[in-house]
């Protein structure tokens, strides 16, 4: 076994320490969820928690980590009511972002289940979990099934295998802390609720202690037993504290005047629902013992609100998370308890992640302390001359470049599909072959069974009964008669944004309009768990402003910054959109494509830029691109130039309102493909 980076060796990052210690006294706080750019030591942090851990009682022999102290009576190695006790170390298990479901929660031997009617079962990864700490790494990369069974077994404490009417239970109490890199992508509100803390860490810009950094680990990666044992005397403290938090917490007295201050700080930030108050005052708690008081203080609901409120205020995924401390210092004072002034225990916390002890002999640790726009170009002066509105102000760049305008309110949109049956990843835009869904057949499996279709089986299985020798009820069963069920479910897409913010978008003022519809779009591929990419067109060319991501937040970042002006560009625009799809074909083949173009129809400069713009759309057709052009033309005289776009795209279009859910105009269901047009 590999010797882990320590956890007292870990510089800085004072908050994240102090989550994680919190979580170790007292488990039912509710695990930590840490955001944060790569490569900001969050994974080293989390595994190095688990040497600090107590040892954990269990049932000699039991693979459920049954309490022999408190045995589980439907454990599937039980009944326990005799059996021995042992001792062994906290487990930390990692569950891998690309893992299957019978891997988390465990599988049947469905062959053994239906010939013998034996419940012959492999436990998962929470069962390995129960009464330790469950990472997930990259956690907002997880699959909405798995997402979906952990936070089954987060609320009940136990996880459920049930096929064809087999079903084996056990117990799955767990420390869930999860790491993730924001830009990758953000986390389903349900999931993020279930973790009671969350951290944000970045690297540090202090040069004293980035060297620090390196000096310790590169001392580690030379010598790792060697480095371990030079912290081991400070781990040993560490560990020792935490045992006697443990100790002291059940002593710990949470007053009716704290209490009211939790609540109001709550109903002021105005989360939802009630976890968040009963997660403040598990923290509050866990914090007064780990200072080693019995008494929780007003220091302590602040530092509990720092730690448990950031991520529950969040009301869309382009909101960033973070809490006014000035408003939850007058939240606290005014309902602060005149007596409340205890003398502070030892080592109290203090805010920003208090309460951590030094880090042994090693010198102290310092305290931690937009792209450019494109060059301006020459507006087009002959587009929307006669418009009656008056254009946007000039921007301090230059002449013919427009300052970038606020995006307006987004809205629900309509539902827009890639047509056909697709095999991506797992999401909820367009249809797909998926291992969850309804049942449209069976198959033979290829490997492992994981979906069993009965009914087929029992066909395949009948006509050799006799031939097997079969004299009882049960049915003979062999491998070859088993069958896999095909399921229909919901693929996520990549959705290629492809944005005019030329002159003419800003000329008649209503690029927030146009901001706004694309927020709406990215909002709803954020909810369909699609990739998002952003290309924009302007001046004499085009620019790919977001490689494809996960992360919609960043789009809706390039999209809130982003500057008009200039000629129209359209065919630069569709050529970059044509190279960016050619590339994402390469790297992910199962995942198709959705094209939306936001743009007026116009094409202006350089020769022939209609043709050149019809013929980059003929492009698109011809590889069976599905795509949408959102139709952003106002007043009353209308070219009808986006829709001949579409046209030549084989594709649809739709106007900005239209595009609205709630809008009686459109009816806009699936973004056709050429082959469809053509039919």
């Amino acid at each position: 076994m590999s010797t882990r980076y320590p956890f007292t060796a870990v510089v800085g990052m004072d908050d994240l320490r102090l989550a994680l210690l919190l979580n170790a006294v007292s488990p039912a706080v509710g695990g930590v969820l840490v955001r944060g750019e790569k490569g900001t030591a969050k994974s080293t942090a989390v595994r190095a928690l688990a040497d600090l851990l107590p040892e954990v009682a269990v049932v000699a022999g039991c693979r459920f980590s049954c309490d022999p102290a408190a045995p589980d009576p439907e454990c599937p190695d039980g009944p326990h009511e005799s059996a021995p006790g042992t001792a062994r170390a906290a487990r930390m298990v990692e569950l891998p972002v690309g893992a299957s479901e019978d891997r988390l929660v465990g599988a049947l031997d469905i062959e053994r289940a239906l010939g013998e009617g034996v419940k012959s079962f492999e436990p998962g990864l929470l069962a390995d979990a129960h009464r330790g700490i469950l990472y997930v790494d990259e956690v907002n990369l997880l699959h909405d099934h798995l997402i979906d069974l952990l936070l089954d077994a987060a609320a009940m404490g136990s996880s459920y295998v049930e096929r064809e009417g087999v079903s084996v239970r056990h117990a799955a109490r767990f420390l869930l802390v999860g790491t993730m890199n924001p830009e990758e992508g953000e986390l389903r509100p349900q999931l993020l609720d279930r973790f009671g803390l969350t951290v944000e860490v970045a690297a540090s810009r202090e040069p004293e202690q980035r060297v620090e950094v390196v000096r310790r680990r590169l001392a580690y990666d030379d010598d790792p037993a060697g480095f371990a044992a030079r912290w081991a005397e400070d781990e040993g403290a560490l560990r020792q504290r935490i045992v006697a938090a443990r100790e002291l917490l059940p002593s710990v007295t949470l007053g009716d005047a704290v209490l009211l201050q939790i609540a109001a700080t709550c109903a002021a930030f105005e989360v939802d629902g009630m976890r968040a108050d009963i997660v403040m005052a598990r923290t509050a708690t866990a914090l007064a013992a780990w200072a080693g008081r019995t008494e929780v203080t007003s220091d302590d609901v602040r530092q509990a609100a720092l730690l448990a409120l950031p991520h529950r205020r969040r009301r869309n995924p382009f909101d960033a998370p973070g809490l006014d401390q000035d408003k939850l210092d007058e939240t606290l004072e005014q309902f602060k308890d005149e007596d409340d002034d205890p003398d502070p225990g030892p080592e109290g916390p203090s805010g920003g992640g208090g309460g951590v002890p030094p880090q042994g002999d090693s010198p102290e640790d310092p305290a931690e302390s937009p792209e450019s726009p494109d060059a301006p170009e020459s507006s087009d002066a002959s587009e929307d001359s006669g418009s009656m509105e008056q254009p946007a102000s000039p921007a301090p760049g230059g002449p013919g470049e427009r300052a970038a305008v606020k995006a307006a309110e987004p809205f629900r949109t309509k539902m827009l599909s890639v047509p056909g049956l697709g095999e991506g990843a797992a999401g909820r835009r367009s249809r797909a072959r998926t291992d969850h869904g309804r049942t449209t057949g069976s198959r033979r499996p290829q490997g492992a069974l994981t979906k069993l279709h009965l009914a087929a089986t029992v066909q395949a299985a009948a006509p050799h009964q006799r031939a097997r020798g079969r004299s009882g009820r049960g049915l003979v069963v062999r491998r070859d008669d088993l069958r896999q069920a095909t399921r229909e479910g919901r693929e996520g897409n990549l959705v290629l944004f492809v944005v005019d913010a030329s002159g003419s978008m800003a000329a008649r003022q209503r690029m927030s309009a146009v901001k706004g519809a694309v927020l709406s779009l990215l909002l709803d591929a954020y909810q369909r768990r699609d990739k998002v990419g952003l290309v924009t067109f302007r001046g004499k060319e085009a620019e790919l402003a977001l490689p494809p991501t996960s992360s919609v937040d960043a789009a809706a970042a390039r999209l809130e910054t982003l500057p008009t002006g200039g000629r129209t560009p359209l065919a630069a625009g569709l050529l970059k959109a044509h190279d960016v799809l050619r590339v994402e074909r390469l790297r992910d083949p199962s995942r198709r494509p959705l094209l939306v173009v936001v743009t007026d129809g116009r094409a202006t400069g350089g020769p022939e830029p209609v043709a050149l713009g019809a013929r980059a759309a003929r492009l698109h057709a011809g590889e069976g691109t599905a795509s949408v052009v959102v139709d952003c033309e106002s007043g009353m005289v209308r070219l009808g130039l986006a829709g001949e776009l579409a046209r030549e795209l084989g594709g649809t279009a739709v106007t900005l309102d239209e595009l609205r859910a709630d809008s009686i105009a459109g009816l806009v269901k699936d973004a056709t493909a050429p082959s469809r047009r053509a039919a």
